[in-house]
């Protein structure tokens, strides 16, 4: 099973993540808020996800780690 690991203090909130992941499992954790006053992304649903990398490449603040 893939999981994907957030540095949540680098997440700017830009959603790209979001828009990319054929599963539609990535989201803004509403809940929170990080250092820089943002909702990070998060994943609910981490035994949907195929590892496909899509979330990790299109961010454009490296915050993102996919392990498989």
């Amino acid at each position: 099973m893939a999981k994907v690991i957030f540095n949540e203090e680098l997440c700017k909130g830009c959603e790209l993540c979001t828009t990319v992941c054929p599963k539609n499992i990535v989201i803004m954790d509403k809940n929170r808020i990080n250092s820089k006053g943002y909702d990070p992304a998060t994943v609910e649903e981490m035994d949907k996800c195929t590892g496909c990398t899509a979330c990790a490449h299109i961010c454009p603040d490296v915050a993102i780690e996919v392990e498989r």
